[in-house]
């Protein structure tokens, strides 16, 4: 009974807005209410940055990954490590189950985020290389605002489309011009993986803000255990293991960090400042992870990445500016 107060709390402390508001929309006609607000937002920010940071590094990492492992091997061991951690978290903290009426939420959460996106841009990578599966992250800033319109009814106003449209362009011109204007053979991986992550991450966004932000990966996570042990008993044997430390760094960063970690300041980023305002941050993932590519892997970083940057920032600013001006109608 305590632990499920404290769950409460916690989640009354994160969440802010009712379930079904659109944290960008809510306003308390008070000024310390709004001063309240703007702190949220402030802390929901770096929050969402943090999530942003850690995922930048996921290619990279994973890239390192597919050194030791198989894709299959590596997504199966990544699910495990991550399960595990989460699972001892909710059983220290003796969190009751989810309710039942959140369950199919984190079903798809996990079927997205923790199998989909992983799985499927594992297996674009072995004919990929990091800078051009950057693709996919940016497209999914836009994707992600897309499906959060259509699943929660949030309305941004035209002119946080028209930055996050813009800001998406300039990604999908750059990214296109580094690979030669050619599409890979992995790009069908990618694709699909830029649609079951924006719908994992909206739902997750969702479900952030009405439960803590680490209890919605962790639950799905648990949710993924089973799949996970099996996969890495029939993976294992059937693929080549070479252990070396960035194979193992690589494991380790992606189970612990991009899995876990990562997804829980970024669901309880988007839980404070929206969904659609979370998602344009990503924005600028692909160039940071152009600049982690260049300098953990050695690829080679164009000259037009700075302006293709600064470019980017501009229009992260917009859609903030944007989500940030609106009130309801």
């Amino acid at each position: 009974m305590r632990a499920k107060s404290s769950a409460i709390n916690d989640s009354t402390i994160t969440v802010g807005p009712s379930a079904g508001i659109d944290p960008v929309t809510r306003t308390t006609g008070t000024d310390s209410g709004t001063a309240t607000g703007r702190e949220s937002s402030r802390g929901g920010l770096v929050l969402a940055w943090l999530g942003v940071l850690a995922f930048s590094l996921t290619f990279p990492s994973t890239a390192w990954g597919l050194e030791s492992f198989g894709p299959w091997s590596l997504v199966a061991l990544r699910t495990l490590l991550a399960a595990a951690i989460a699972g001892s978290a909710l059983l220290l903290g003796r969190v009751a189950m989810p309710d039942r009426r959140h369950r199919a939420g984190l079903v798809v959460v996990a079927a997205g985020v923790v199998i989909g996106f992983p799985l499927l841009t594992t297996l674009a990578l072995r004919t990929s290389t990091t800078s051009h599966a950057a693709v996919v992250v940016g497209l999914l800033p836009l994707t992600t605002a897309v499906f959060s319109s259509l699943r929660t009814g949030a309305r941004p106003p035209r002119a946080f489309w028209a930055a996050a449209l813009a800001g998406a362009a300039v990604v999908i011109v750059f990214t296109v011009q580094q690979s030669g204007g050619e599409l890979s053979g992995g790009d069908l991986y990618l694709f699909g993986a830029l649609l079951v992550c924006a719908a994992g991450y909206t739902e997750g966004g969702r479900l952030a803000r009405v439960m803590p932000g680490w209890q919605v990966v962790g639950w799905a996570l648990v949710l993924c255990l089973p799949l996970a042990v099996v996969g890495a008993a029939v993976a294992l044997p059937a693929e080549p293991v070479r252990l070396t430390a960035h194979g193992v760094i690589g494991l380790v960063w992606v189970a612990v960090v991009s899995t876990f970690l990562g997804l829980y300041v970024w669901y309880r980023g988007m839980a404070e400042i929206g969904v659609p305002r979370a998602s344009q941050l990503q924005l600028g993932q692909p160039l940071l992870t152009l600049l982690w590519s260049f300098l953990l892997l050695g690829e080679t970083v164009p000259a037009a990445a700075p302006v293709a940057a600064v470019a980017v920032l501009v229009c992260i600013a917009a859609t903030q500016r944007a989500g940030r001006d609106r009130r309801p109608r």
